[in-house]
């Protein structure tokens, strides 16, 4: 058997094969969908981008007067979009600190205060999308450069499948970074000292978080296992823009969680 035979790995994804050269290991193929999906999912990970850095320009030259809010509205925008785009101008920059000294020098209400009441809880929900966000990237690039850290969540021991392995992660980044967003929202608000704002965080957050999550992770799991090993007979893996575009669906009800609103 020469160095250029290759196995198909039986028990493995399709996505595998073994390769027998100086030694037995594992490559990975390239998940193949269908052009126009690839060239949809480019576009709308390209619009993302595009709203977030609009976003942070506005942000930087009309500062929120919650300074998170500077790091939340461009980071929701990568998953938002247009939509969030829209919000923020209809609805953010009403909190700015150039808005509210306005209001204030001519002795009235801040426009914020006057805003509906799914705006108001749309952008406290804000803070738990953004922290989610930035936790699930760190984690599934961190399991997707170092495998390890997924065999050492129960890969191969737990799971046969390593994204199950991989959530444990994204929940405990998602989860922290969550309550972190929070924090900042709500201490500076209210005045609490370190220790009270962290109780105030997880009062505020800790439920929603976990059931945003649970929810995501199942829309993930129909969207990887169901809809694209079915429709399209793969799965997209992280260095695809096809699997952030899988996972831009499940974030959006980032957007209304019922959680308490922190005024942002």
């Amino acid at each position: 058997m020469g160095p250029d035979v290759v196995l198909q790995a039986c028990p493995l994804p399709r996505r595998y094969v073994v390769t027998l050269a100086a030694g037995t290991f594992l490559q990975r193929q390239p998940a193949v969908f269908p052009p126009w999906f690839h060239q949809l999912s480019v576009v709308a990970l390209g619009i993302g981008v595009a709203c977030s850095i609009a976003l942070l320009v506005d942000v930087v030259r009309h500062p929120q007067h919650m300074a998170v809010m500077n790091v939340v509205w461009p980071v929701t925008a990568l998953f938002g979009g247009l939509p969030l785009l829209w919000a923020y101008w209809r609805y953010g920059r009403e909190s700015s600190r150039e808005a509210m000294e306005k209001a204030r020098q001519a002795h009235r209400k801040t426009p914020a205060k006057d805003q509906p009441f799914p705006a108001i809880v749309g952008k406290g929900a804000l803070h738990c999308g953004a922290g989610c966000m930035i936790g699930d990237v760190i984690a599934e690039w961190l399991a997707f450069l170092v495998p390890a850290v997924a065999v050492w969540l129960g890969w191969h021991t737990l799971f046969d499948e390593k994204i199950f392995a991989v959530w444990i992660l994204d929940f405990v980044f998602a989860f922290g970074l969550g309550i972190v967003f929070q924090y900042f929202a709500i201490v500076p608000m209210r005045g609490l000292e370190p220790g009270e704002g962290v109780v105030q965080a997880l009062k505020a957050d800790a439920l929603s978080l976990a059931a945003w999550l649970v929810g995501m992770y199942g829309a993930m799991a129909f969207l990887q296992f169901v809809l694209f090993a079915r429709v399209f007979g793969t799965r997209a893996e992280v260095d695809t823009a096809d699997f952030w575009l899988r996972c831009r669906w499940p974030w959006w009800p980032a957007s209304s969680p019922p959680i308490r609103s922190t005024g942002g």
